[in-house]
This record gives structure tokens, sequence and C-alpha cells, in this order.
């Protein structure tokens, strides 16, 4: 055999083991092992926070891995959480230890475009804030220049602190980060910081969970748009698509008013296009390669989404995170929690 048949012969088996593998999808990946593999944090209450107390994890994030695995698998306790930091989130993914991630992750198109990941639908909006001691009496932003302002490595409110700086002409202000938020809030706990600086949601929740949460204050500013989405490896569009639809699912439950509560006698409705939203005389999962039933599956298991919001950040729990009159709202309520249609 000759260098240039070698060569080409080398090719073409190159050729096939890629297209051998661009044509696998992870959905099959988690079939076949039987567990959902998702990305979370332990650190943001609310979100995906360790209960000390029941020693499980538990929040937003959490519910939104336990419905995916219900969706793909028929069964929500079917999930190996694996612990992510702001900084190593999109690195486990990449690599294969992970197949999705819901770890309070703001929505940019620098992710997407360079960092190789599909975004899935939005599931929460929230915004960059501040928060800091009330003994310090700051009153507003402008008050800061010359203190230690604080937030989590990785995060992209590292690129919105430095942009505070220059937009504020802060001369004498110190930047410090830490590994996840709860060496965040310990160091502004500690008086390592003068403030620190990350998502209001964070804020309002470590806020709640503090001895004395009158201690501490958030200031009134937003300083930057904080959309939160799952995330997915890039370019595989059936695991993608399937993950974004059961998201899209979540929503159109509740616009529905199918709940945990009530989906007995909704899987009884003679409405026919909840019939097969639930699975009923047909139904989408075949389509995406998983079970008809898979609406049913995740609303029994987790609720819908305004039932997994009140859970865990809803009026019952201490962050108190209001839904009416901001975009967590359902579209129906002048919110932007949204689905396309399932008619």
């Amino acid at each position: 055999m000759s260098i240039k048949q070698f060569l080409a012969a080398g090719f073409l088996i190159l050729a096939a083991l890629w297209s051998s593998s661009a044509s696998s999808s992870v959905i099959e990946i988690v079939k076949k092992r039987g567990a959902l593999n998702c990305g979370t944090d332990n650190t943001a209450p609310g979100f995906g926070y360790l209960n000390t107390k029941s020693g499980k994890l538990e929040g937003l994030d959490i519910d939104f891995c336990r419905a995916m695995a219900a969706a793909v698998l028929g069964d929500a306790n079917k999930v190996n959480y694996v612990i992510v930091t702001d900084k190593s989130r999109f690195n486990v993914l990449q690599t294969g230890q992970v197949d999705v991630v819901f770890a309070h992750t703001t929505v940019k198109p620098v992710r997407e475009s360079a960092v190789g990941i599909d975004f899935l639908p939005i599931n929460f909006y929230d915004g960059t804030g501040v928060m800091l001691k009330t003994s310090l009496g700051v009153k507003n932003l402008s008050e800061l220049d010359g203190a230690t302002i604080c937030t989590t490595q990785g995060s992209g409110t590292e690129s919105t602190l430095s942009g505070l700086f220059k937009a504020r002409n802060f001369k004498s202000a110190k930047a410090l980060t830490f590994e996840n938020l709860e060496k965040l809030f310990s160091a502004l706990d500690a008086g390592r910081c003068n403030a620190i600086l990350t998502d209001k949601s964070a804020l309002a929740a470590w806020r709640g969970n503090a001895a004395k949460p009158a201690d501490f204050v958030i200031l009134p500013d937003a300083l930057d748009k904080a959309p939160f989405a799952g995330f997915v490896v890039a370019n595989d569009s059936k695991w993608r698509n399937t993950l974004r639809w059961a998201t899209y699912a979540l929503f159109q439950a509740e616009e529905w008013g199918i709940t945990s509560q009530n989906l007995p006698q909704q899987l009884n409705s003679s409405d026919i296009f909840v019939q097969k939203f639930l699975g009923l005389n047909g139904g989408f999962g075949k389509d995406f390669g998983i079970s008809d039933s898979f609406v049913a599956d995740m609303v029994r298991a987790v609720g819908n989404y305004g039932e997994i919001y009140d859970r865990n950040l809803g009026p019952k729990t201490p962050f108190h995170i209001e839904r009416e009159g901001t975009p967590n709202a359902s579209w129906t309520k002048g919110g932007a929690v949204y689905s396309p249609t399932w008619n």
C-alpha cells in the first residue's frame, strides 16, 4: 500500500469513527446507564442546597434535575447529583461527567458561542445585586468606593463587578473572589468583604437564612439581568430538544392547572389536548425517544412549575421571592414564563 493509499484509508477510518460518535446522543447513554448525572450546586439556598437537617439536596435546580429524570427514565429518583461550582460547571459537562447542569446559571451569548453549550428554556429571571452589613450605614452604590467587594470565581458577576468599578469610576475599591456562595457569604459575615455582589435571589436566600436577617441589607440597585437556565452539551439536538420540551411541559402544566394533587382527575379529562399532553390516546414522548407519559411522570414527582417555585422560593419559604409583578409569573399573569403551544 502506498503512503497516499495508507493516508486515505486512515482518513476513512477516522471519518467513520467521527460519524459514529456524532450520531450518538446523550439520551441513549442516560437510558442505558439507567440514571441521570445532573450537575448542581449545594451552596445556593432555594436553588441547590444541602439541607443539614434532612441530609438531602433541595431547591429549584434540584427539582429540575428530578423532573428531567422522571421525563427520561420515568423515575425522579434515578439521579446522580454531581456538585459543581461556578468555575467547574462547564468543564464537567464537556468532559462527560454530567449529562445536564442546573446550577443558577445565567444565559449569555458567549457561553453558547465560545464555551460550547446549549441552553434550555429560562426557568428563573433574576438580576445582579449587592448586599452588605446594615451596620455600615451604606445607602447606595456610590458610597462603596474604597470598599472590598466580593463575588464568586468563574461567575458572570465577575465581569459585572469589573464593569461596576469602571462605570462608577471607583479609584480605590478592591475585588475578591471566592469558590462558591457559601464561602462568599462567610467572607461577608467575617468582615473580609464590605459588600458582596451576586444574583439577587441568592442574596435574598442567604439573608433569609441568616441568624439575624436584619443585620444585612440588599441595596435596591439591579446591576444586570440574570435569566437562569439549565444547559447541555452543544450540538446534541436530540438530547437538547427532549429536555427543552420537558421544561416547557412544566410551564404548560401550570397554565392548564394540572398539579400533582389533581393529576388523577386530569388523567380522566375529556379534553383531547390534555389527554395527549398527559400521554393518553397517543402523546409526544415517542418522538423524543421517551414515554408518552413523561409529562404525567414529572408532575406526579415534582409538580408543575408553580408548585416547584412555591416549594423552594415562595411565600412559605424563608426567602419569599414574589412571582407576582415579575417576569417569573406565568405569561397569563403578565410574566415571562411561557410555553409554545401543545395543541
